[in-house]
Formats: C-alpha cells, structure tokens, sequence
C-alpha cells in the first residue's frame, strides 16, 4: 500500500475517535442533528430538483420519504444509534445531502445484519440501503448496485500478528472471522477449500453478524484475525489503542477491483434518480466534503454508476 493510502487510512479513523466508547461494543446513540448540520455546511445551497423529484417512485412522492436500510456498524460510514432509527456517518451525511436535492426526507432502519437488508429491499420493506454495501455480479441478480465508492478488503490482526497472517495462503489452518452473508465471508470459504486442496488445514471461518462482534472475537482470542474492509477495519484498529493492526494491505486478497454503493430494487424506478443524485452532489462537490470530514478521499469515485462489478 502506497504511504500516501496508508495516512489516508490512518486519517480515516483518527477522524472518528470520539465516536466509539470501547472497541467491540455497539456506537451510542447517532446523533440525527450532526447529519443535518454536514449535510448544510458541505451544501448550503442544496436545493430540491424538481426534475429529479418528479422521477421518484410514486409512493415516495405522497409519502415525502424514502426509507434506507442499514444493518447498524460500518464506520465510518454507517453508525446506528440504539433506536434502531438514527445514522451518523459519511452514509448519513449523504443522505442528508440526498434527501435535499431528492426533496424528501430519508429516514433510516436497522437490520439485522446484510441478508435481512437485501432481502427486506427485494420484498419491498426498505426502499433501499444507502451503504454502502460491496457490489458483486452474483448480488446483481436481485438487486441493482448505485455504486459511489471503491474499497479494499485486508485483515485486523493482534498487536504483532502473531499467527502471521499477511495474505489468504497464510490464512490456511487459522481461525477467521467474517461478517456473515457478504463478499469476504465467500472469499475466505474459497480460501479454504484451496487449503485443503494443497494438503494444508482448512480456514476455520466464523461468521458474525457485525463488525463489532468480529472485532471482538479477535480482541478476545476467539479469532486469530477478522477479514473485512479497510475503511472500517481501520477505524476499529483505532479504537483499539494498540491491541490490533492491519494485515494484507496493498494486495488484491482474493478481490479485482471493489465498488460498494447503495442497493436498489431490480430494475426500479429508484436506480436512475438515484444514481443522478448522487452524481449531482459529485459535482457540486458535496460528496467530496462528506468524504473528507469523515477521512475517505481515497475511496472517492468521480463518477457514479450502476452495477460496476464485473465479477
């Protein structure tokens, strides 16, 4: 990883100290006001497109609101208060930034962990998740991807990396904890029938339904790393005043290149205004405001796009 990559990483959790009490524990309570506030000093001239307003879905015009999912810890960008109601974050930010130029407000739900949000988006219980959430040709199927961020996904080790993980072939026989339904939990599973194919032993691959469960389990030597994405994975090292580190950075670890972004249902009326939105506060440079108070100018695209996996 380029130095360049590595204090921008290191900026993105410096930025977010304050926010998490103790690693491994849950964010306390969002609070919604630290959004609207970002929102109208990275935008002050935000105003409703009208034009953009009028290509919501209808429900979403009578109602006034769009409701976004999320499944409560991803900070950076996503960090639920306990009433399963209130976001801060980059997420939130823009949200707030959206729901301006959309006029409308977006509220947002906690889920219980990512399967529940992409299922609750195909049955029509959200609207959509702003994420943002890793975008795979295999998710496409159900969903759309309005993808708004590149990522990297490396290891959380202990201080020292004493079980020398430093890639997914040093992974073998070690235990890994993952987030349960998402891109790294398939990868390592691949990675360990690799494994057993070479005659070394399996990955011992735990699935956790959130970040700071994972996290804990590699706190508290349940695990010997957890396997995620960098941005958040650097804000959890931290948190952790000296007792984890990054591992596997600079390397592809199983991925070609990654883009997250929010999840809309298939082929909706959603996905086009919303990928137009988030290009017009790409322009206007709101996005890079919100990116940057929250440490994540190296996860920026200049564009915008629908489903760019291609694998």
């Amino acid at each position: 990883m380029s130095p360049r990559r590595l204090a921008l990483a290191a900026a993105a959790a410096l930025s977010c100290t304050a926010l998490l009490a103790a690693c491994g524990s849950n964010p306390p309570q969002a609070d919604g006001a630290v959004s609207k506030k970002t929102a109208a000093a990275a935008g002050s001239q935000l105003t409703e497109d009208k034009e953009l307003h009028d290509q919501l879905p209808e429900k979403a015009r009578k109602s006034g609101k769009l409701v976004s999912v999320n499944n409560g810890s991803f900070p950076p960008y996503e960090i639920a208060g306990s009433d399963g109601h209130s976001l801060t974050g980059a997420s939130a930010d823009l949200s707030a930034a959206l729901g301006k130029v959309l006029g409308v407000t977006i509220e947002h739900v906690t889920a219980d962990g990512l399967p529940s949000e992409l299922t609750g988006i195909k049955a029509g219980r959200y609207d959509f998740a702003i994420g943002p959430i890793g975008d795979f040709k295999e998710r496409q199927g159900a969903n759309d991807f309005v993808d708004w961020v590149q990522e990297f996904v490396v290891f959380a080790v202990p201080k020292g990396n004493p079980k020398g993980i430093t890639s997914l072939d040093t992974a073998c026989g070690r235990k890994v904890a993952v987030m349960a339904g998402g891109s790294a939990e398939g990868v390592i599973k691949k990675q360990s029938e690799a494994c057993t194919k070479k005659g070394k032993a399996a990955v011992q691959v735990q699935s956790y339904k959130d970040q700071p469960s994972s996290i804990l389990a590699v706190k508290s030597g349940r695990a010997d790393a957890f396997f995620s994405s960098q941005a958040p994975l650097t804000y959890f090292v931290q948190q952790s005043k000296g007792e984890l580190e990054l591992a596997g950075t600079g390397q592809s670890n199983g991925f070609d290149d990654l883009y997250q972004g929010a999840v809309v249902p298939k082929d909706g009326p959603l996905r086009d205004v919303l990928l137009k939105a988030i290009q017009k506060l790409i322009d206007n440079g709101t996005y890079d405001q919100v990116m940057a108070k929250w440490g994540l100018k190296d996860n920026e695209l200049k564009k915008a796009g629908v489903n760019l996996a291609k694998s």
